[in-house]
């Protein structure tokens, strides 16, 4: 028999499926090749590794998975049970997630409808979800009353004007007796900061600058953004444990996230080697030049990525909304919740230890 070193992985003898298979089984025993097998390695990532105690995870999403119900069925769930600790989305997940905490509804539908008989009939798609253009109305309205409370007139990062969001979307969620229907609401209630590194590029964004020309004093400050996601970074690494990020897509989220790692070596000259875990979900090629398709391995070369780390990294060419629920289901199976690490309530003292240990580095 060839005794190559090359022909030590498992042997491929995969368990016939039953009608009473578990998710666990299916994954480990029938997702042995090609992308499945990409996305048995990130369930395993996520689970074995990311979900040890002393991990700080960060998740970012890009594409709309809060209108097609993940924010509900997935995100939320992860977030109340620890396993996602820090968020950077788009913000435009974060506007059609407050359909559901308003209590609006989704209807899936077909993507061959036309279009412009949809628009006839006062109905907008997302791909193959539907919803009446009264939502968008009814949203934006909820976000332009809530701008012009008191608490808003004033400059803040987008962590702080979305846990002023979810403290709003929570309420209306127990006015509704709603439950659970609202990433800006959980996110909330169990601490965890919510970012969006393109705060202007959403229909919040666009109530926002609605409110400014009526007078409104609400500024958010992108640099807050960028020292707070630094400074969360920094201080899971200098509290001995280690930093995981857990990419949906790509964009500009996947690159707000991993840029903390650049802010703090190149910009801000402190000693630092990159994040340790790193799981991506994606459908974009790398030879493109994108940064959704840019690989672990390249993001060596920018320090956003601890070079020994590299086995601790997986990319599954797969849709989100495939493999989310998925990876989802296998980490409630192998795992128990881990306590809330509420970093929304520390970020003042993860702010004081980067802006020290950025001083020592300019004093040398």
């Amino acid at each position: 028999m060839n005794e190559s070193k090359y022909l030590q992985g498992k042997r491929i003898a995969p368990t016939p499926i039953s009608r009473d298979i578990s998710i666990v089984r299916l994954i480990e025993d029938n997702f042995l090749a090609y992308n499945a097998a990409r996305l048995r390695e990130g369930a395993q990532l996520f689970a074995e590794r990311m979900l040890q105690d002393d991990v700080t995870v960060g998740l970012t999403l890009t594409g709309a998975l809060t209108p097609a119900g993940l924010g509900i069925s997935a995100i939320i769930p992860l977030i109340e049970a620890g396993f996602i600790d820090w968020v950077i989305t788009t913000g435009a997940n974060l506007y059609h997630d407050t359909h559901f905490g308003l209590g609006l509804s989704m209807h899936r539908g077909s993507h061959q409808i036309s279009d412009v008989v949809l628009r006839e009939e006062g109905v907008v798609r997302i791909y193959d979800i539907f919803f009446d253009y009264e939502v968008l109305l009814s949203t934006d309205a909820f976000f332009r009353e809530i701008i012009c409370a008191d608490e808003f007139q004033r400059e803040m990062s987008t962590a702080e004007f979305h846990y002023l969001c979810g403290k709003y979307v929570t309420e209306r969620e127990r006015v509704l007796g709603l439950k659970n229907q609202s990433l800006l609401a959980a996110a909330y209630r169990c601490g965890v900061p919510l970012y969006t590194s393109s705060p202007g590029d959403s229909s919040i964004g666009m109530n926002v600058a609605a409110m400014e020309l009526k007078g409104s004093k609400l500024r958010i400050n992108p640099s807050t953004d960028v020292n707070e996601t630094a400074a969360l970074v920094l201080s899971a690494k200098r509290s001995g444990g280690k930093s995981a990020i857990f990419i949906c897509g790509g964009g500009s989220p996947k690159n707000f996230a991993l840029q903390t790692e650049p802010q703090i070596q190149e910009v801000l000259g402190i000693e630092e080697k990159g994040h340790d875990l790193f799981l991506q979900l994606t459908d974009a090629r790398q030879d493109t030049g994108g940064l959704s398709g840019a690989t672990p391995s390249e993001a060596v070369s920018w320090g956003k990525i601890d070079p020994d780390q590299l086995p601790g990294t997986v990319v599954c060419y797969v849709d989100s909304t495939i493999a989310l629920p998925l990876i989802t289901a296998y980490a409630f199976a192998k795992r128990e919740p881990r306590p809330l690490k509420r970093l929304y309530d520390r970020r003042d003292e993860m702010m004081s230890l980067l802006k020290s240990e950025y001083e020592r580095s300019v004093g040398k």
